[in-house]
């Protein structure tokens, strides 16, 4: 018997490096012998823990899915909720860079591993409630002004989680306009919601942008 301790602490490592390799290399790029050899473990011994790369991939979402919840917790009750959605967006771009293969793989990922699709799924919901809190906020707070279109605030919350899940696919595919001016995610977010917002809704962002956490 594998005394517990060590059993987590393998545990742990394999998913360390298993974020690594992949990270570096893709998914599909990367076997579970591949991970065992990084380690120097065996590859039984990873198999004890992960017996296919489903389980391994779980283990990883579980883990993200925990930390990505703690930074929308963050500043929940916070008197600015510009300041605090702003705070979001840039720990949510960080968060991207450390689990880079989950969003320029998350397609591959979605086909070919069932239940870590169905936990996205459930994910994406929560996630979408979460956003549409925030505009909620903003709206009683009067920060936005009345949708001159039916629906159009609704679209906008949808064109802005696709922007941020996808942010990094983009930077893949478009590096050309990265190289040139190395803008942050909040930066293009905030160029959507700014038309819409009221004077009341410029002074709560003007507060943002002289902390200097959005940079043009």
């Amino acid at each position: 018997m594998i005394p517990i301790r060590l059993k987590m602490k393998t545990k742990q490592r394999i998913i360390n490096q298993a974020i690594i390799s992949y990270n570096t290399l893709g998914v599909t790029n990367v076997t579970s012998r591949d991970i065992a050899k990084a380690l120097k473990i065996s590859h039984g011994n990873l198999e004890y823990h992960f017996p296919n790369k489903e389980a391994l991939l779980m283990a990883i979402y579980k883990q993200m899915k925990k930390d990505i919840s703690q930074v929308y917790k963050e500043g929940k009750h916070a008197v600015n909720p510009f300041l605090h959605f702003n705070e979001l967006l840039i720990k949510l771009e960080q968060f991207h860079n450390d689990y880079l293969f989950f969003n320029l793989d998350v397609l591959e990922i979605s086909r070919n591993y069932p239940e870590v699709s169905a936990l996205l799924n459930k994910t994406f919901q929560i996630r979408k409630a979460q956003m549409s809190h925030f505009y909620d906020r903003f709206t009683e707070l009067g920060y936005f002004k009345k949708e001159t279109i039916p629906g159009m605030y609704l679209r906008l919350q949808h064109t802005i989680r696709i922007m941020i899940t996808f942010w990094k696919s983009q930077q893949e595919v478009l590096p050309y306009f990265e190289n040139v001016q190395k803008p942050k995610m909040s930066t293009y977010v905030w160029d959507l919601l700014t038309p819409h917002m009221t004077e009341k809704g410029v002074q709560a962002y003007n507060t943002i942008t002289q902390t200097n956490t959005i940079i043009p």
